[in-house]
């Protein structure tokens, strides 16, 4: 199995010291940036299903009853090619894309439990980007929690490294402070996955919390995931953790068996479950300070007395603007990731105008190299584009306990087959309201210093309308 980007039969990523620019990649010339001033969407949209013209066959030597015999059979192969069922996960073999199972969960509505693209337009609404071919994708406002379209959102998928925000938001909080030193022991590396994408970490060499999480979200590196999973207690209570927080969360259509997205037996997560995890995990500080940084100097090798320090950069192409990718203009993070059998997935999460949105992308089957992060970036222009202009179809469920107001993560699930937004985080924030709810909690994506615009019950969910980044791009200082 192969981790992340660089397409090698032994290893997706190079795990060599990385050296580039200060600075991410310049805007390239003549052409606005992403995520500027929104598109037009007066195209329309290209049928998804395939379409079989027929026309008369000609047997100019044949005689009758082999004209009918041969048509037969010619029928019979071309619906063998047609409906023959392909593999759940990786890249396809053919043009046949793998169909989403009949039944899948409806938690944040009955919409989004049903097969196909799930979008309500108003009369003015853009239509949605034409040739988006991910398996599963959706967008979500990240304040309210209105998903304003998906497609097969709960679709169960390997998530490779995006499973990564799911670690992140699970182990942050108890992994304080993050000046603390930890010396890597070889055990800690001993079970990396063959391919895993690494940062460059060392047996017996020493580092800072905040040094191995600038590993895990600058280069999904699966050796810093060990290291902190070790100081956690291990990955096997890691990988407990994580399911519990999973749960808690009410996302209920991931199983972890890998604390660092690797592939595994059984491995799987949604897009739904993905943006979840953004969102819980954008309401700590550290988190968004992580995932929206472009670049840093990694600690490296003892030389003459002196620790000497290497550059790393963000593999978020959305982020950087790397390898011909434009940048999306309001970007501020979240988590990219690849394996073999997972194929390419992103979430990210960008303001404009005071807008704050969520997308998340599995696996589009587009042969063009950076499809995941154009498709994501196209459903972005299309959210802010659409709204106000479109009926949600369904919503982020919040947490259990901001559910029941408890905080104790024990409280109801989710009420599903409801596609109108009735156990939502809009309608938490009128109880917590009326209520007077109290106000613990970090708050959520996005927060420098606005005010609070929704208080969710259960003191779980602060959500600020404004960045915590000026630039809402970071590069920390060379050492």
């Amino acid at each position: 199995m192969n981790q992340l980007h660089t397409p090698k039969a032994s290893r997706n990523q190079e795990t060599g010291r990385l050296s580039f620019m200060d600075s991410v990649s310049p805007q390239r010339s003549g052409r606005a940036a992403r995520g500027g001033l929104s598109r037009r969407y007066a195209r329309r949209v290209k049928p998804s299903t395939p379409m079989f013209i027929s026309s008369p066959c000609t047997f100019p030597t044949v005689p009758a009853l082999k004209k009918t015999a041969l048509t037969v059979i010619s029928a019979a192969l071309l619906s063998t090619f047609v409906v023959s069922p392909a593999s759940a996960v990786g890249k396809d073999a053919s043009d046949e894309q793998p169909k989403p199972p009949a039944g899948m969960s409806k938690v944040g509505g009955e919409l989004l439990g049903r097969a196909g693209t799930q979008v309500k337009l108003g009369p003015d609404a853009p239509v949605l980007p034409k040739d988006l071919t991910g398996r599963s994708w959706i967008v979500a406002d990240a304040e309210s929690g209105q998903v304003l379209a998906s497609h097969n959102p709960h679709w169960r998928l390997p998530p490779a490294s995006t499973l990564k925000m799911l670690f992140a938001d699970t182990l942050m909080p108890a992994l304080q402070p993050k000046t603390q030193k930890y010396t890597v022991k070889d055990e800690d590396l001993a079970n990396l996955g063959e391919g895993s994408s690494l940062v460059g970490v060392k047996e017996k060499l020493t580092y800072t919390v905040h040094d191995l999480w600038l590993g895990v979200f600058l280069r999904s590196g699966n050796d810093a995931v060990h290291v902190l999973s070790s100081m956690y207690g291990g990955v096997p209570k890691t990988v407990d953790a994580m399911q519990s927080h999973a749960e808690e969360l009410q996302a209920l259509d991931t199983k972890v068996v890998s604390p660092d997205g690797y592939d595994a037996p059984d491995q799987v997560s949604s897009a739904y479950d993905l943006t979840l995890f953004a969102r819980s995990g954008l309401q700590k500080a550290d988190f968004r300070e992580y995932c929206s940084t472009a670049d840093a100097q990694f600690p490296g090798a003892e030389k003459d007395g002196k620790r000497e320090s290497f550059g790393i950069q963000n593999t978020n192409k959305l982020l950087t603007g790397a390898g011909g990718v434009e940048p999306y203009k309001g970007i501020a993070g979240v988590k990219n990731g690849y394996t073999t059998h997972a194929g390419n997935t992103f979430t990210g999460v960008a303001e404009r105008d005071g807008k704050v949105l969520l997308v998340t992308v599995m696996n589009p089957s587009s042969e063009k190299p950076h499809a995941v992060y154009d498709e994501a970036a196209d459903l972005l222009d299309w959210g802010f584009d659409a709204s106000g202009k479109v009926t949600p179809v369904g919503e982020l469920v919040p947490p259990k306990s901001a559910a029941t107001g408890t905080g104790s993560g024990k409280g109801s699930t989710a009420t599903p087959g409801n596609d109108e937004g009735q156990n939502g985080p809009a309608q938490s924030a009128k109880a917590a309201a009326s209520e007077g709810g109290g106000a613990g909690g970090a708050g959520i994506a996005l927060g420098i210093a606005a005010g609070v615009v929704v208080l969710l019950a259960g003191a779980a969910f602060l959500v600020n309308r404004r960045w915590p980044l000026p630039d809402l791009v970071r590069r920390l200082p060379r050492r």
